[in-house]
C-alpha cells in the first residue's frame, strides 16, 4: 500500500506558524515558517528517545513545548517514501510520532492539524546545500536534519500558497 501524503491548501487553517519535523530513527528535524507562512526556517535538531512500545518520552515532551512556543497552527510531518511512493520503513516512525502529539494536543484541548507531506529527497537535497555551503557530511547530521525539516515545510508552503491562489481563482470565477 502507497502511503499518501496529504494536499496543502486543503482544510487550510489561515495564516500563523507551522511546523515541519523530518522524522528518523535517532532524530528528528524541526523547521518552522514565518506567522505568514511564507518561508521556512531550521529550529533544531530534537533527540530521539521514545520507542514504539515507550511512554512518551523527553522527545516528544520537546516537540510540544516547540509547538507552543511558536504558536503553531498546523504541523507537517514527512512522510518518507521511496522513488515510487511506496513507503519506506520509517513510515512507521513518522506515524507513530504524528500520532503521539496529536494525541497529547487533544488530550491537553488544544488540537492541531496534523499534516504528512512527501519528503522525497529532502535529505538528499539537504545533503547537497550544505555540500555547496562547505559544510562537511560527518559533521553535520544533525544539520542535516533541520535542512531537511525546512525543505519539507518549505515544499509545502509553496504547494499552499498555489492551492490557495487556484482557489481563490475559482471562487472569483464563480462569482461572475
Amino acid at each position: 500500500m502507497k502511503p499518501t501524503p496529504d494536499t496543502p491548501g486543503e482544510q487550510d487553517p489561515g495564516d500563523g506558524r507551522r511546523i515541519a519535523l523530518d522524522v528518523g530513527t535517532v532524530r528528528i528535524g524541526v523547521a518552522s515558517s514565518d506567522r505568514s507562512a511564507v518561508l521556512a526556517t531550521p529550529v533544531e535538531t530534537v533527540r530521539r528517545e521514545t520507542g514504539f512500545k515507550d511512554r512518551d518520552k523527553g522527545d516528544i515532551d520537546r516537540l510540544l513545548e516547540i509547538i507552543a512556543e511558536y504558536d503553531a497552527v498546523e504541523i507537517i510531518v514527512g512522510l518518507p517514501r521511496d522513488l515510487k511512493g511506496n513507503g519506506s520503513a520509517s513510515v512507521k516512525h513518522a506515524k507513530e510520532i504524528a500520532f503521539r502529539l496529536n494525541r497529547r494536543l487533544t488530550n491537553a484541548g488544544t488540537p492541531i492539524p496534523i499534516r504528512f507531506a512527501d519528503e522525497r529527497l529532502t535529505t538528499v537535497t539537504a545533503m547537497s546545500a550544505l555540500q555547496a555551503v562547505g559544510v562537511k557530511a560527518k559533521n553535520s547530521k544533525s544539520i542535516i536534519d533541520q535542512v531537511a525539516a525546512v525543505e519539507i515545510l518549505q515544499s509545502w508552503l509553496d504547494a499552499r500558497k498555489m492551492a490557495l491562489a487556484r482557489m481563490e481563482e475559482e471562487e472569483t470565477a464563480d462569482e461572475a
